[in-house]
């Protein structure tokens, strides 16, 4: 048998047709072979980046969104802790004061309706066993108080300030208490006094966890605190538990890991949070991406397998002096899609359409992941998070590979009277609008540009322009754009447009260029289409009315005088069009004049300070009717109160705290200048102004302090002396009391706000 396989392979390997079709079959073999490999874990490792980053940066955005709510309910925590009435509550005899609680109560409702995430705070007495809490009240013992397991957890801060647990809430609380808690020591003169806790919402708080939908990925995310407690997960597929442990278990250096589990490729993002030492885990499940990608790989080895019996079988055949090559390639294509076909013709269309196919869907799978990161580039650029002229290049080049070298223009769309229009939707339904808009352009231009569009937050939505042809003009189909989303959508939107740029590097000057261009909707009105190069060359050569303008309005309305006051507007308003001013800069002063105005308003009982809205998506009209509106109620009680004998009496003791401002004046000097008693003065001030004579003089103080804080640089000291303070720190602990911050933090505070308004 031997001998015979022998002699058999020595006979044909004498053959030199033999030969020769032997060595090409296996190198065709070997060649196609290699190229499936290579191929399948080439467009593996591309698919891996594409979805490995966009799942980092959503667990990133993720992290950050969660991490500033931690933040915010720390602040909340800090605020609580240095109160006043917590200082009381913790070291009275009395703790039960009904003023002092009540003052409690009141701040404690302030700081839980200012915050979304905040849904209940407790303070606890350490030694006293005692709480006061929003909304259960004043608990004399933990013993009346129904969420009180909790308070062990003093044993735990060691030298921290804050601890964020979750924890099992008892039942009867749920109502109030919440699974994760932020704890914060309350330390009195160096003794560790008490413990205030902020529940959180759950479901706000982490709101941001959940994925969107994208490509039907199966993937789950998840929070591990520090005790390697799941907080929170969120899942559209069932993850095995043992699964997951091994993802975590083989995590990289970065933070990432690619394992196979029970037949399933598993791609595994983590994420550590430097502020709650939480971990943020992403897990997707690859095998919808990859099965393309092995089906191609699959159907290359099944080419190089048939090409390897092909050779064998025509070995066969030659040595059996019946070689029929083209039946035979039938036979086999035959046998490789299923079918028994009837045609004499070898049918390698259908075999190379379906080989296009799938290579055509793996790549439309591809650059749907492109979309969502070419989005995300121009983001970063807007954003300052991408500088560096080299990484820009090289993202440009791996997400906009296709796009040419024919130049680029931004265009940047803004919802017109945007504070109008987000109050009149909800936060879902404003993201789907900006979508749509997005939608409505990119349908226009597909014909004619390449279009990638990105969210830049609020009322900001940047196009990317590249037409096929250079030259083209944009605005035409800009401005249909704008008449399609007013008709379909019933808004109005105004759009910024930059130069060409032809380098990509430049991209950051495009967008500055299309947002100063979009400011001139101020003097343009809504559903503009304004380009940079027409209001390029806008100089100024007079400055804006400042002071003096100001000044005159407060005085007509302080005068109670409605007409004056509106007058006062007018002239503001007629001075920045005929002067055509920047358009920032009218803005910021438009927005100092609100300011003022809100300044102005008299103290009473009952009144709170409105919320101003922006004014950079207004034109200049309705700016001016905001103003006005907001002018004659104000000119309207101020000759209400001048109408008043007492307001008379009110008003000179007001003089006189101006007057002697800078001397360390009190209420027995003050009443003494209008020659009636104390006590009556007292009263009378209190009735019509609604507050203290003290209280009134020290906001005066602090106000004039605020202003110098903001206008020269003088320091702290000698502007605690400028506003009547002999010590410093008494001018500091007054300063923070009015205006719940350091006079210093508010002199940064208030200029870096300039700087931005004025850019």
């Amino acid at each position: 048998m031997i001998q015979s396989l022998k002699k058999w392979l020595k006979y044909n390997l004498a053959n030199t047709q033999i030969r020769l079709i032997l060595i090409l079959t296996v190198s065709v073999f070997l060649i196609i072979l290699a190229v499936s490999l290579t191929s399948y874990y080439t467009s593996k490792s591309v698919l891996q980046e594409e979805l490995s980053e966009p799942q980092h940066q959503m667990l990133q955005l993720n992290m950050n969104v969660i991490d500033d709510s931690i933040k915010e309910s720390d602040q909340i925590a800090i605020k609580v802790a240095v109160n006043g009435n917590i200082y009381k509550f913790l070291t009275n005899e009395v703790q039960n004061s009904y003023a002092n609680i009540s003052e409690l109560y009141q701040l404690l409702s302030t700081l839980i309706g200012s915050s979304k995430y905040v849904k209940s705070i407790y303070v606890y007495d350490i030694a006293r066993s005692s709480f006061v809490a929003l909304p259960q009240g004043y608990s004399s013992s933990k013993l009346m108080f129904v969420d009180s397991e909790w308070v062990s957890v003093a044993g735990e801060f060691g030298d921290k300030m804050t601890l964020i647990k979750k924890r099992q809430v008892p039942e009867g609380a749920g109502g109030k208490g919440s699974d994760i808690t932020l704890f914060r020591k309350i330390v009195i003169q160096g003794e560790f006094k008490g413990i205030i806790a902020v529940n959180l919402k759950d479901e706000d708080l982490f709101a941001k966890l959940n994925p969107p939908v994208m490509n039907n990925l199966n993937r789950m995310r998840y929070i591990i605190d520090e005790h390697d407690e799941v907080l929170y997960s969120v899942s559209n597929y069932a993850f095995d538990q043992e699964g997951i442990r091994q993802a975590l278990s083989a995590l990289k250096e970065d933070g990432s890991s690619d394992i196979t589990y029970q037949n399933r490729e598993l791609l595994v993002n983590q994420l550590k949070s430097p502020v709650t030492g939480w971990k943020y885990v992403s897990i997707v499940v690859q095998d919808s991406l990859l099965a393309k990608s092995k089906k191609v790989r699959n159907t290359v080895l099944l080419v190089s397998i048939a090409a390897l019996g092909l050779g064998g079988v025509t070995i066969f055949y030659i040595n059996a002096a019946a070689f029929r090559p083209v039946r035979r390639l039938r036979q086999l294509f035959s046998a490789y899609d299923g079918k028994s076909s009837s045609s004499e013709r070898i049918d390698l269309e259908k075999l190379a359409g379906e080989l296009l196919s799938n290579h055509a869907h793996l790549a439309q799978l591809v650059q749907e992941s492109m979309s969502e990161a070419s989005s995300k580039l121009l983001h970063d650029i807007y954003t300052g998070n991408l500088t560096g002229k080299r990484d820009i290049k090289e993202k440009w080049s791996r997400y906009f590979g296709e796009w040419s070298t024919t130049p680029v223009t931004v265009a940047i769309l803004s919802i017109d009277r945007y504070e109008a229009w987000s109050q009149t939707f909800s936060d879902g339904d404003r993201s789907l609008l900006k979508f749509a808009v997005a939608n409505i352009v990119a349908e226009l231009f597909e014909p004619q540009c390449r279009i990638v569009c990105a969210d830049f937050g609020k009322d900001k939505t940047a196009i990317l322009l590249q037409p096929h042809v250079a030259g083209s003009q944009l605005k035409g189909k800009l401005v249909e754009a704008i008449e399609v989303v007013s008709r379909l959508l019933k808004f109005c939107v105004s759009v910024g447009v930059s130069t060409a740029q032809t380098d990509i590097t430049r991209l950051k000057q495009a967008m500055l260029e299309a947002e100063n261009a979009l400011t001139y909707r101020l003097y343009q009105g809504y559903g503009q289409v304004i380009l940079f190069h027409e209001v390029s060359g806008h100089e100024v050569t007079e400055s804006l009315p400042m002071e003096s303008v100001l000044n005159e309005l407060t005085h007509a309305i302080e005068a109670g005088d409605e007409t004056a006051s509106l007058e006062a507007v007018d002239r503001i308003i007629t001075h920045i069009r005929s002067q055509y001013e920047y358009p920032s800069a009218a803005i910021s002063f438009l927005q100092a004049t609100a300011e003022r105005i809100a300044q102005v308003r008299p103290a009473e009982e009952g009144v709170t300070e409105q919320m101003y809205e922006r004014f950079d998506t207004l034109h200049i009209q309705d700016i001016q009717n905001e103003l006005n509106t907001r002018v004659i109620p104000l000119a309207q009680r101020f000759r209400r109160l001048i109408e008043s004998k007492d307001f008379i009496v009110c008003q000179r003791m007001i003089d006189y705290m101006k007057q002697h401002l800078s001397e360390p004046i009190g209420i027995p000097e003050i009443v003494e200048s209008i020659g009636i008693s104390s006590s009556l003065a007292s009263q009378v001030f209190k009735q019509e102004m609604g507050e203290t004579i003290y209280n009134y003089l020290t906001q005066l103080r602090m106000e004039r302090a605020a202003e110098l804080l903001l206008k020269t640089e003088w320091r702290i000291s000698e502007i605690a002396v400028m506003v009547g303070y002999q010590h410093e720190n008494s001018f500091i602990r007054s300063f923070r009391k009015f205006k719940d911050i350091t006079p210093g933090k508010y002199r940064e505070m208030m200029r870096t706000r300039m700087d931005s308004l004025l850019e």
